[in-house]
């Protein structure tokens, strides 16, 4: 049985999914194509010319997905809206017929007890708005808003809490600077706009949502950043990452700024994006902050001089996940501890609403470790003085994951994408004993 943790009696527990990964149908109920559509029907995009057409069928058999999540005891589940369902041209007319499966979604978690922590945007842009222009374009960013406000007008009553973008500097960089995903753009930094007009949609959203009385969160990609060796160059080097990859997207709704991107060349105002009042509105937009954590950076002076002011540097002599990742459990708590150095009093409560490791097979004693070892890195950082209230596991069920289509395997339940049979792995059950115990040692528990 798996050690409980020093976390607080109030600490949430859950897993994290998203609609394209897992949910297929994508053509069916009115809903619109996306950019991922597009991108993964483009020869090589996808490993293996893997597609999301079906996934994990979670758009039909949500009630196994649902009796997995009941059986495994979490407090919360994390799921994406699809866009394209809800608006399958990115505005006008609201999709009935999609609005109708998140419906019955948060109805049967909510009689299981499990709270619905949705996410509105995990990369599945309506493909019409990406034809007009996508996250380049400022308009998007209040097609978002709409969007946030009539789904929550829908949910809004029984959703308490909303995450509006999910790793909004992955999407810019892989999705926009080098094209490695959706919608497969390669404008180096000229893709740059499109993280502020992200972030502009972020506080349209945050906006409508908190008329309608919730909680907002966004779900930001976090790394602790460190330099290859002590030399000047390399502490510079690592300073313009850590801006790029963290600061980029922390400081303006913390601090109401964006850091110093001048190692870039790149003007304060990225590119003419930021107007006046911007700012102002992204400032305070967020009640919580999400932070997905996989692994740490280490970054060395660039080779070339005359291209990005980094090189990344590989982490020698740790283990790594059937991805190729580093498995650095103590970099969470290093990174938890250096958000709260960093903003102090202007960082809201963290949750932690993504980590987690591939690895394949069944008995995975690997995923066991990895988790054990990064929830403890939280209840350490915890015990300092980190204001964390929650942990999800990244993920349920193995899905496409993204450019490497089902070649990668997170879940704590094992998919056979064949025949779409879902199969608990050890590390299900280890979750589960341990947030039993959890549960079992609240104050409450016997009331």
């Amino acid at each position: 049985m798996p050690q409980i943790p020093a976390l607080p009696p109030t600490f949430r527990w859950g897993v994290s999914t998203a609609a394209y990964q897992i949910e297929g149908a994508t053509e069916e109920d009115g809903r619109g194509p996306s950019v991922w559509d597009t991108f993964a029907a483009r020869p090589g995009a996808i490993k293996d010319g893997h597609h999301a057409r079906t996934a994990c069928d979670s758009y039909h058999r949500w009630p196994e997905d649902i009796a997995l999540l009941r059986e495994l005891g979490v407090d919360a589940y994390r799921f994406s809206i699809a866009w394209p369902r809800v608006q399958p041209t990115g505005r006008g007319p609201v999709g009935e017929r999609g609005l109708a499966y998140y419906d019955r979604l948060t109805d049967e978690l909510l009689t299981h007890g499990i709270t619905p922590l949705p996410t509105l945007f995990h990369w599945d842009l309506p493909q019409a708005l990406e034809d007009d222009g996508g996250w380049l374009s400022r308009d998007t960013a209040f097609r978002f808003a709409e969007y946030a406000a009539r789904t929550a007008d829908r949910l809004g009553d029984r959703v308490p809490e909303w995450i509006t973008l999910n790793e909004p500097f992955v999407h810019t960089v892989f999705g926009y600077a080098l094209g490695q995903h959706a919608p497969g753009r390669t404008l180096l930094l000229d893709a740059l706009p499109t993280a502020h007009h992200q972030l502009l949609g972020h506080a349209l959203a945050a906006r409508q949502l908190r008329e309608r009385g919730a909680r907002v969160l966004i779900a930001n990609n976090c790394t602790p950043v460190d330099p290859a060796s002590g030399t000047e160059a390399d502490r510079a080097a690592a300073e313009a990452y850590d801006a790029l990859h963290n600061r980029l997207f922390n400081d303006p709704p913390l601090t109401g700024s964006y850091p110093d991107l001048s190692a870039f060349g790149v003007a304060e105002h990225i590119g003419g994006a930021v107007l006046d009042g911007d700012l102002a509105l992204i400032r305070g937009s967020v009640d919580g902050l999400g932070v997905n954590y996989y692994n740490p950076t280490r970054v060395r002076a660039p080779a070339d001089p005359g291209g990005l002011p980094f090189d990344l540097a590989p982490m020698e002599g740790v283990p790594r996940t059937a991805f190729g990742w580093p498995v650095v459990p103590e970099g969470l708590r290093e990174l938890l501890l250096r958000l709260g150095r960093r903003y102090a009093d202007a960082l809201p409560p963290i949750t932690i609403t993504e980590n987690g490791c591939s690895y394949p097979g069944i008995e995975d004693p690997e995923r066991i470790a990895f988790l054990d070892g990064h929830i403890r890195a939280v209840a350490d950082a915890v015990a300092e003085g980190a204001d964390v209230g929650g942990y999800f596991v990244w993920t349920l069920v193995d899905n496409f994951e993204w450019a490497e289509g089902y070649t990668q395997r997170f879940g704590l339940v094992h998919l056979d994408h064949t025949t779409q049979t879902r199969t608990p792995r050890a590390s299900y059950t280890w979750y589960r004993d341990l947030i039993a115990r959890h549960h079992a040692a609240r104050p409450d528990a016997a009331m």
